[in-house]
């Protein structure tokens, strides 16, 4: 309910509109300004009906108006005071509607921001006992798919390693999958060809928890590493894969 809605409400609120059209005298003008520089409510409505051309040109075509007028017109034909409030409240409204669509859009994206985490878990297998179970990753679920996959365990070391390969136009397209390493470690895939030449696939940070321990006290030191790797090599020419450490030493060799 706006204050130009009652009968106790002083008559400066009604003139908000025509100042906001500009067809006030210097006198009324003057009055009004006063009047506003005191008064809130008529404040914001100045500001909500800032750019009112649209409603001035609007005029002009209203049944009755005739040929446009030129601007110095314009502001001498004073339209009465139901149409001035006509024009504050359809201004209002339109103002209202956008107020309401902006609400709209930042609620939809809150429910996707929630909806995100619960939809990932819901792809993981939702709850185990009440803990919360990852999502597999891109590389994790690339991996699965693999048909072929050569694995090897070092017995000194006692890391295990699977390799998946895809045959690729442009080469292989590899996945490894890692277990039984403990952190701090940089390590990285190197494919062996038969040639002799070695290329580095993948490289990544082994956290101080680890990966793939079956004695692991969290979560992510149980589960295995899946990462990602690529090589211009086709499968049939490829002899190993090492897993190996920036320092130089072979955790673990996978035959292809």
């Amino acid at each position: 309910m706006s204050p130009s809605q009652g009968s106790s409400v002083p008559s400066e609120h009604e003139t908000v509109g025509a100042y906001a059209l500009g067809i006030l005298d210097d006198a009324e003008a003057t009055a009004f300004e006063t009047h506003l520089a005191g008064c809130e409510w008529c404040a914001q409505q100045l500001d909500e009906l800032a750019g009112m051309e649209p409603m001035l040109a609007a005029l002009a075509d209203l049944p009755g108006s005739g040929s446009t007028p030129a601007i110095g017109e314009s502001l001498s034909a004073r339209p009465g005071p139901r149409l001035v409030e006509k024009l504050v409240d359809e201004v209002s409204e339109q103002r209202a509607r956008k107020r309401r669509r902006g609400f709209y859009m930042i609620a939809a994206a809150a429910a996707l921001i929630i909806a995100g985490p619960l939809a990932a878990m819901a792809a993981g297998g939702g709850s185990d006992g009440g803990k919360q179970v990852a999502a597999a990753t891109p590389a994790e679920t690339t991996f699965r798919t693999m048909s072929d996959k050569a694995s090897g365990t070092d017995t000194s070391t006692h890391v295990s390693a699977t390799v998946g390969m895809s045959h690729k136009a442009w080469g292989t397209q590899a996945v490894l999958e890692l277990k039984n390493v403990k952190g701090p470690l940089k390590c990285s895939l190197v494919l062996v060809a038969k040639n002799g030449q070695r290329v580095t696939m993948s490289s990544w940070s082994v956290p101080d928890w680890g990966y793939g321990l079956p004695d692991g006290t969290t979560p992510e030191s149980k589960k295995p590493l899946y990462i990602g790797g690529a090589a211009a090599f086709q499968p049939n020419e490829i002899d190993h894969f090492e897993v190996v450490t920036f320092e130089g030493k072979k955790l673990v060799q996978v035959d292809a």
